[in-house]
């Protein structure tokens, strides 16, 4: 962990290079200083079925989640909140400057009791 999981309205395509968004999203995270290097994992998921607000089709969406462990200090999350918002809104300024665009962020904290992961990479960043 962390996780963080942009999901995208299909009408974005033209707009946003999201191989490059992960990339700017993975660097906000690991200039956080509270992740391991073989943690985090960004994806991009494209929505392809969508109805928005007032149905315009222009109305678009990037609707983000991290999700990580428990353990880090509340003022640390939002430390990491903020840094990763202002990526995103950075990557999204000229989309946000018109009226037919949605940016959200959520931090989910992940209870250990109720998650199993076995990760073969971190054994090989820490080597």
């Amino acid at each position: 962990m962390p996780h963080v999981t942009m999901e995208y309205s299909a009408n974005l395509d033209a707009e946003l290079d999201m191989k490059h968004l992960c990339e700017e999203v993975h660097g906000a995270v690991m200039a956080s200083g509270l992740f391991e290097a073989g943690a985090p994992r960004v994806r991009a998921i494209r929505c392809e079925a969508y109805v928005i607000a007032d149905k315009m089709p222009k109305n678009g969406f990037l609707d983000n989640v991290l999700k990580m462990g428990r353990g880090r200090s509340e003022e640390d999350r939002k430390r990491l909140g903020e840094a990763l918002f202002a990526t995103l809104q950075k990557a999204t300024e000229h989309l946000l400057a018109e009226p037919y665009f949605a940016l959200s962020l959520q931090i989910r904290e992940i209870d250990d009791a109720f998650s199993w992961k076995k990760n073969a990479i971190h054994p090989r960043l820490r080597a």
